[in-house]
């Protein structure tokens, strides 16, 4: 089988990541979250004080850029890699409502894109890879065989993300998450570095009303169909 590039792009909380993870485990290919990466770059902001609801000095996170060591380390139990940050398992810890609230505005920064698309670029140099972000289709992997772009209104994406914090434990609200959603929204769709657009050849996916099952039979179905129009 001829293997491809997968680019899903979209909104935070459309549930990319899951899709990803669904689509490479049966594929066999090499599952990468560029938002992870955006993530842990946020993380490390936020432990070394760059970064607060009043103040975030741009200027020396780009110049401590090269101290972010960032890797993955396949979890077999998961079934998919998990993102480490100096050696540190931190898949937890960038998940948080706090990190969520300041990562659109580190990923803004053109040093900090810079820095994690040469890193992404270079991990789908030999095809059989899944990544799912903001620009995967459109900056990352601009030539990828399959493209798509996940939506869904900002109330449902607001209630999966919410329901995902609570069953973690986290003490937050639903209106706390709806203005994070909204916010980053506007933000990603409107920075100058690579803003959240739909890619012309991408094919949209709206899934407000779909279920887990569903999504994931209509994407496996437009993979075989990118996969067999190239025998």
């Amino acid at each position: 089988m001829n293997k491809i590039t997968i680019a899903i792009d979209g909104y935070s909380s459309t549930g990319k990541s899951t899709v990803a993870k669904q689509i490479a485990k049966v594929l066999g290919y090499v599952y990468v979250d560029s938002g992870a990466m955006y993530r842990a770059v946020t993380l490390y902001a936020l432990q070394n004080g760059l970064i607060s609801e009043d103040d975030f000095n741009k200027e020396a996170l780009v110049y401590q850029l090269d101290k972010v060591k960032l890797s993955f380390e396949f979890n077999d139990v998961l079934g998919y890699a998990e993102v480490y940050l100096d050696g540190e398992n931190i898949e937890h810890d960038i998940r948080t409502l706090e990190v969520s609230s300041y990562v659109s505005k580190v990923a803004a920064v053109a040093d900090v894109r810079q820095k994690l698309v040469a890193i992404q670029k270079k991990m789908g140099e030999d095809k059989g890879v899944v990544m799912d972000g903001r620009d995967i289709g459109t900056v990352v992997f601009p030539n990828a065989e399959l493209k798509l772009f996940m939506i869904a209104s900002a109330e449902k994406r607001a209630e999966r993300r919410y329901a995902e914090l609570k069953e973690r434990g986290d003490d937050i609200t639903y209106e706390a998450v709806l203005k994070n959603v909204t916010e980053r929204d506007y933000i990603d769709t409107h920075r100058e570095e690579s803003p959240l657009v739909k890619a012309k050849d991408a094919i949209e996916i709206d899934n407000s009303d779909l279920t887990l099952d569903e999504q994931f039979d209509k994407i496996l179905q437009l993979v075989k169909m990118t996969v067999e129009g190239l025998e």
